[in-house]
């Protein structure tokens, strides 16, 4: 090739979701660049970060192009197992590459042209100078062990189910032991589902490993904070990236663990954009990357735990998984008892019944902890005038405003949309408007005064506290009012679902869940298990200190208030059986082939109408059939229909539900379907369409 004809580069950039530019865009380059280069392009009137995705051959004569504008040579290329991983992410989950790819890396170097990089480049890392220290290593339980040697020995994937507090993240750090041990250049990657788990976590990996080897990865990060973490992994002076599920993306080149905690919770799927599933992301990026992979779960997925069924003989090769089982909480520390109070026998609008306000006082009058759970934040979620039944509507959605009474103000928790409360009924003048239901400000309220003339041991009055998404807005509050927990400073403690997951509470003795009847009559066939889970999980705060609760000569108990109190769930939460509970849903399950016994996709249309939304998703239908698209015979198309709150912020939402028994047979058909949505979105009668967006593998329909 002639030195002075340049080459052309095809790069990925993020281009407008619904513009049909392709995945890449060829760019002429004067120099041949290697696939994973970062480079600054033109695009329109902008210029953008790109990746460059593979070098081609010389232009050809009399074909313009415009040229990169820049090469971010600072940073070594991306490597081939991340330009797969996010190849299959974009295929899978029918986005464009250079969405998933750009949306992949740290924002600020969306911004950053090369200069502004070796200047960032130069400054000192600044890593804190803790060293690591495995001094105090406690000897690991039969069961730990056991598990830690299964997952020495074979390749995996594993599930590691094991009940709450029964020392699973021991087992994780003796895992990253091995891995960093066995290669002085091999990484590990810890997922967990929230943010608020993080700092828990991170000081415990820090503690182990030492600063220097550890960062975090998560969104609730600086800009400048992310970008330093993601050059420490790509460069591989971390060798562990702890973070949420963006973490799954993180440029790892010596990756050869991934740990996936608390592997069921929900936020491990992505609602915006890309919407992918960080956990499968890591089993399949573990798969390419030969790396092991470990879910831990007390509750595993429904998928997960049918992935790990045993070998039988009608089935002899089993699941995919192999499942690890860890039944016994560390120290001999009991599960918590389960105390249901069946709420039909306690007066009318009862909110804590007398036999629980007792047990509360006395736990606090021994200096122990209580954890109440409702997972309704604000204080009541709608106001309500009984003269003209008018309620507090957001006028731009089609849910409520609710009530917070802190501040006098009416919230929609959905587009954000905020006022102060009227001092009369809008509709009729009535100043007698009341709040109907409750959430976590009602209940801290009601509590401290019905705990008001409770004593701790000290003689001093007792402390209670909230934490939810209204008291951790600012930045440091989650972690201060964690802190207090840890202290002993907080006596009862009331929260949403942030507080059942993952933390280490060791004074904590008493769980409640006041008012959990509203999942078990959801329409969603998932309520079930998320149901199962949450109160699963949340009575795992109790009582997991063996040496404190001996001290204390009590036991760990979780109360639940419920109207139903001989449902299948609470019968399986008695005995703390989630084998019983997953079989008895897998059975419903494969009786309805829902999954994972199939496949499923929605399409969701945004429009300034119910009826434009609608119509474009069957005419997008009935293109389909018309076409006789591939894959199509195995897919089944159901109607559109309206979202369960189907206008958000002035735009109306419809869906349609699609499912296959083949994953192969629905991907195939999603692919060959894109351009159809594409032309269909072009139509005049689609004009008012907002937007378009498919969801593959969803979580709630």
């Amino acid at each position: 090739m002639p030195a002075d004809r340049p080459s052309t580069v095809a790069v990925a950039v993020h281009t407008p979701v619904h513009s049909a530019l392709g995945d890449v865009l060829t760019y002429a380059s004067p120099q041949t660049l290697a696939p994973g280069t970062l480079v600054r392009v033109p695009l329109g009137r902008r210029e953008v970060l790109g990746v460059v995705w593979q070098a081609d051959a010389a232009l050809p004569e009399g074909m313009g192009l415009r040229p990169i504008t820049a090469v971010l040579d600072g940073i070594a290329p991306l490597d081939v197992h991340w330009l797969r991983l996010v190849a299959f992410a974009a295929r899978y989950y029918q986005r464009s590459l250079g969405e998933v790819a750009l949306s992949a890396l740290p924002p600020q170097l969306r911004d950053l042209r090369p200069e502004q990089l070796a200047r960032r480049l130069r400054r000192p890392a600044g890593h804190q100078s803790s060293s690591p220290d495995n001094s105090n290593l406690i000897a690991l339980s039969p069961e730990q062990e056991s598990a830690r040697a299964e997952i020495s020995s074979k390749p995996g994937p594993f599930l590691l189910f094991g009940s709450t507090g029964s020392g699973k993240t021991e087992v994780y750090l003796r895992c990253v032991q091995e891995v960093l041990d066995a290669d002085p250049a091999a990484q590990a990657l810890v997922m967990v589902p929230e943010i608020n788990l993080t700092p828990q976590l991170e000081a415990r990996f820090t503690e182990r490993f030492g600063a220097a080897s550890v960062v975090s990865l998560h969104s609730g990060m600086t800009n400048p904070q992310r970008l330093k973490s993601w050059l420490a992994a790509h460069g591989g002076t971390a060798r562990i990236v702890l973070g949420t599920r963006m973490a799954v993306f993180a440029s790892m080149p010596m990756l050869r663990l991934i740990v996936v905690d608390e592997e069921h919770d929900p936020s491990y799927k992505q609602q915006e954009g890309a919407r992918y599933s960080a956990r499968d992301l890591a089993i399949w990026r573990g798969r390419e990357q030969q790396a092991k992979v470990i879910l831990g779960s007390a509750t595993p997925s429904l998928e997960s735990w049918h992935a790990s069924r045993p070998p039988t003989a009608q089935e002899p090769q089993g699941g995919r998984y192999l499942r690890l089982h860890m039944p016994s909480r560390i120290g001999q520390a009991a599960l918590p008892r389960l105390r249901v109070v069946n709420m039909n026998h306690q007066p009318r609008g009862t909110v804590f019944s007398a036999p629980l306000l007792a047990a509360l006082q006395e736990r606090v009058e021994r200096g122990e902890q209580c954890m109440i759970l409702l997972n309704r934040r604000g204080y009541a979620p709608v106001l309500h005038c009984a003269d003209c039944d008018w309620k507090s509507d957001c006028p731009h959605c089609s849910a409520h405003q609710v009530f917070h009474k802190i501040d006098r103000t009416l919230r929609c928790h959905h587009c954000g949309f905020a006022q102060r409360v009227p001092r009369a009924c809008p509709g009729c003048g009535s100043p007698d408007i009341t709040p109907m239901g409750r959430g976590t400000e009602q209940l801290e309220e009601q509590l401290a005064g019905l705990l008001a003339d409770v004593r701790r041991p000290d003689g001093s009055p007792v402390r209670v506290a909230r934490i939810d998404a209204d008291t951790t807005r600012a930045q440091g509050a989650l972690e201060a009012q964690l802190a207090q927990v840890h202290s002993g400073d907080i006596d009862v403690l009331i929260g949403t679902q942030m507080i059942a997951k993952g933390h280490d509470f060791r004074r904590i003795t008493l769980v409640a869940a006041v008012q959990p009847d509203g999942a078990l009559f959801s329409s969603d066939f998932r309520a079930p298990e998320r149901l199962f889970a949450l109160l699963m999980q949340a009575s795992g705060r109790a009582g997991r200190d063996a040496d404190y609760i001996e001290s204390q000569g009590s036991r760990g108990e979780m109360w639940l208030q419920t109207f139903h109190h001989e449902h299948p769930i609470v019968a399986a939460l008695r005995q703390h059986d989630y084998p019983a509970f997953a079989a008895q849903q897998l059975q419903e399950r494969s009786d309805a082939a829902m999954p994972p016994f199939a496949f499923q996709a929605l399409v969701r249309a945004d429009a300034r109408s119910q009826e434009v939304a609608q119509g474009f998703l069957a005419a997008a239908s009935q293109a389909a059939k018309n076409c006789a698209l591939p894959g199509l015979e195995h897919v089944t198309l159901y109607p559109p229909v309206p979202l369960t709150i189907q206008r958000v912020a002035n735009v109306e939402r419809a869906q349609m539900l699609l499912e296959s028994p083949s994953r192969v047979a629905l991907q195939r058909f999603l692919a060959a379907w894109q351009p159809l949505l594409h032309s269909t979105r072009t139509q005049p009668e689609h004009k008012a369409l907002v937007r378009w967006l498919v969801d593959v593998d969803p979580l709630s329909i």
